[in-house]
């Protein structure tokens, strides 16, 4: 019979403590249970695990202290780290240093021997140690929720390679911050990111936007043109809303990525290209494949890692840590002292917030900059969403205090008009249509 591996498992609370070891040992492992990362340390250096679970916030040292000592007493050590407050430092520190799986809190007994079995299967297929930890760069990517930090992870495993990554999510969830910190946290992050809206590119100009053109391949094409692609080479092309591409146009999409090469417009010689792929869409395209709309080919080709974005509505616990960011963020940037309440955070809470992060980051600012008050209360978040909502109000002047809330936001940004224009939550023409109207 073999032997079941041993477990140490580290955690500062010790009726957590009790209950995993406590189920773990009824599925048949032999448990040492710790409080401290001294007295982690101290068994590590006695003698060899198996499988270790440790807490990432323990005392003056964290878990990954413990999951180098791990490695570095028995590198084939299966490390799985749990957290309550997991963020996307943590896990990209927890993945480079070869941590097993990543678990966030809260999670039952049953999960956590899962995925113990997991590791314990695994142990025969892992001899080598673990690539050495690479330095993890800040990011924006605030959350500390299970669904995040399932994302953390699939972000933190996908970037090292060269595959195509499909994000998935609502408008205002962060699909481009998470195409960035792809690239950002890969081979090939000192090349270029290039970013490609294609929803905002004509179909009949997609092809010479992407692939360039030659001198005479249409009417006006007086030079060579490079495109997109081949401007990007090295780097990563992030191609959000690949759901809008022309069906014309897919199948030479598809052919690029499987080949690497393209052929400008007008031009008879194909080149070589070296370009990752990310691709972005708000809509199901599993839907529109079935519909004919999208071709199921380059569906399956994008498709190789997927990663959905949570709605905010979907991780309420969230907008509390994305609230202070923003707000520590906007008050640095406008000079003002102001701060946000218990009734002001239970407020923001409440929203269904149909705009995402996006919605919360522009309302945030907007209250910042127009709240006559320091506190900002529920009163004043009401204030602002009632602001945003584009039907008619009995106010004292709909366009006196229209007029005085684009004046507030254009000064507060320097007269951005771009930026001005989302935090009112409008669009860039509706805007200066109304400042030709207020002759500014």
């Amino acid at each position: 019979m073999i032997e079941r591996p041993r477990i140490l498992f580290v955690e500062d609370d010790e009726s957590l403590l009790l209950t995993f070891s406590a189920g773990l040992e009824a599925e048949g492992y032999q448990v040492d249970a710790v409080s401290s990362t001294d007295e982690a340390l101290k068994r590590l250096n006695n003698g060899a695990y198996g499988i270790v679970v440790t807490d990432i916030y323990i005392d003056q040292r964290s878990g990954i202290d413990v999951l180098r000592a791990a490695h570095e007493n028995n590198p084939a050590c299966a490390v799985i780290v749990i957290t309550g407050q997991g963020t996307m430092e943590t896990v990209m520190q927890a993945t480079a240093g070869g941590a097993f799986d990543y678990l966030a809190k809260p999670f039952d007994v049953s999960r956590l021997a899962e995925t113990v079995g997991r590791a314990e299967k695994h142990l025969a297929g892992r001899t080598e140690k673990s690539a050495d930890e690479n330095e993890i760069p800040s990011t924006e990517m605030v959350g500390f929720s299970a669904p995040m930090v399932e994302v953390y992870k699939t972000i933190s495993r996908a970037a090292p390679t060269d595959v195509p990554v499909l994000i998935e999510g609502e408008s205002g969830t962060g699909k481009e911050l998470v195409a960035q910190l792809i690239h950002k946290n890969s081979r090939r992050a000192g090349q270029p990111f290039l970013p490609v809206d294609c929803g905002s590119i004509a179909p009949s100009l997609m092809e010479s936007e992407l692939f360039g053109s030659v001198r005479g391949a249409f009417t006006g094409a007086e030079r060579d043109r490079m495109g997109l692609l081949e401007s990007a080479d090295g780097g990563t092309v992030f191609l959000d809303e690949i759901a809008e591409v022309d069906g014309s146009f897919q199948l030479k999409l598809l052919r690029f990525i499987q080949e690497k090469e393209v052929r400008p417009l007008g031009s008879s010689k194909s080149r070589k290209l070296d370009v990752r792929i990310v691709a972005a869409t708000n809509r199901d395209l599993p839907v529109m494949v079935e519909k004919g709309e999208f071709r199921r080919d380059l569906w399956f080709r994008l498709n190789v890692v997927r990663i959905r974005l949570p709605a905010l509505r979907e991780r309420r616990s969230d907008i509390s840590p994305l609230a202070q960011h923003f707000l520590d963020r906007f008050r640095e940037r406008y000079q003002r002292d102001v701060s946000l309440t218990r009734s002001g955070l239970k407020a923001l809470e409440e929203q269904d917030w149909p705009g995402n992060v996006r919605q919360l980051e522009h309302l945030l600012e907007r209250m910042v900059i127009l709240s006559p008050a320091a506190e900002l209360d529920s009163g004043c978040v009401y204030e602002a969403l009632d602001m945003l909502d584009p039907r008619p109000k009995a106010v004292r002047s709909l366009a006196d205090a229209e007029e005085e809330q684009i004046r507030k936001v254009l000064n507060a940004t320097g007269g951005n008009k771009t930026r001005a224009a989302q935090i009112l939550n409008i669009e860039r023409k509706t805007l200066y249509r109304k400042l030709d109207r207020m002759k500014l």
